[in-house]
């Protein structure tokens, strides 16, 4: 480990500490006010100038986050709202616009992206021959079962820190899914490794749409930050990109009046798959980094948000493209997991000085 400028071991550590906490660690809270009361989280600090939080009651999310002092998580006007006031019907399936804020807000489990209507004679209900989906899925707004957190000492003197969680999303006639996150950061580091599995616990075949929306604010986010992302192509973008004009890339001063604009792009991957994305302050002299796998996120999508107020942009890996799941139903893109099936996924999150 490389803590305040000295390479230390264990029993390095042991002698200038009696407790890892010290130099860093991981800490339950519970949050007491406001729209947020009642809300377990686990605040991480990793000693490398890396503080985040998990929301263990919102399916292990990432909350704030800071680097050296620099917020990077972005924090939007609703806060982390407690997800016992969130309603999923409400405001025509944009009810988690009311609670959308922190560096990740999970999308899934069986469903992504735009509202829809599909079929449900799978689950064989006669009074359910239809499931309707809210914008971007139910789980964000799902607690989590707390499987553990820590710290967790390796064979070449590191230290890891690390929480796991098991979120559940089930309805009697219905999907059951659930989602086994296991978040891992070194003592010492500026990463953040995530680890999800997502499991059909049930007995039907279940759709499954899994996305991230890792949103990155001020202060990295700002004038003249820089958007990097070698694209092959672009498949698709908002009519708001032609409407506005505004860059992709050369980040502006928040806009008023500003109009979301995404964009599904195809990435240019190294040998491995692997795609990094970044957003780069040079002001500031840092950036943050996103590494994904195209095998597990075969799609990908760039959010702006740049509106006064809620200034943001976002990195988005997709295991479906951006029509959702009525066209992904269609043209026999979607994904059903057979009883027992599971899939995994693997990304990790950077910070760093230019």
């Amino acid at each position: 480990m490389n803590l305040n400028g000295r390479a230390l071991d264990r029993a390095a550590l042991a002698r200038l500490a009696g407790d890892v906490g010290a130099a860093g660690g991981v800490r339950a809270v519970v949050l007491d006010d406001g729209a947020e009361r009642g809300i377990r989280a686990l605040e991480f600090r990793t000693g490398g100038g890396l503080n985040f939080d998990v929301l263990v009651d919102r399916a292990m999310d990432l909350g704030n986050a800071e680097f050296r002092g620099q917020g990077f998580g972005w924090r939007s006007a609703t806060g982390f709202r407690h997800p016992g006031l969130h309603e999923y019907r409400d405001e025509d399936g944009l009810a988690m616009m009311r609670s959308f804020s922190g560096l990740l807000v999970t999308a899934g489990l069986d469903h992504t992206l735009f509202t829809a209507e599909v079929d449900a004679s799978r689950y064989r209900y006669p009074h359910r021959a239809t499931v309707w989906n809210g914008l971007h899925g139910r789980v964000a707004n799902i607690p989590a079962r707390l499987l553990g957190y820590g710290e967790r000492w390796t064979e070449d003197g590191g230290c890891v820190l690390w929480a796991e969680g098991e979120v559940r999303q089930a309805a009697i006639f219905g999907e059951h899914l659930r989602l086994t996150r296991r978040i891992e950061a070194d003592l010492g580091g500026a990463e953040i490794r995530l680890t999800d599995t997502v499991r059909n616990a049930g007995f039907d075949p279940t759709p499954h749409m899994y996305l991230y929306h890792i949103n990155v604010g001020w202060p990295f986010l700002d004038e003249g930050a820089r958007y990097e992302l070698p694209v092959e192509r672009t498949l698709w973008q908002s009519d708001s990109v032609a409407e506005q004009g505004v860059s992709h890339v050369e980040m502006p001063a928040p806009q008023p009046g500003f109009v979301e604009q995404v964009y599904e792009h195809v990435p240019v991957a190294d040998a491995a798959g692997l795609v990094r994305p970044r957003l780069v302050n040079e002001r500031l002299g840092v950036y943050f980094e996103l590494e994904y796998d195209t095998a597990e996120f075969p799609a990908f999508f760039q959010w702006l948000h740049l509106r006064e107020g809620a200034y943001a942009v976002g990195f988005e890996p997709s295991t479906h493209h951006v029509a959702g799941e009525l066209a992904a139903r269609e043209d026999g893109s979607m994904t059903f997991l057979e009883p027992g099936e599971e899939r995994s996924y693997h990304t990790a999150f950077r910070v760093g000085t230019l």
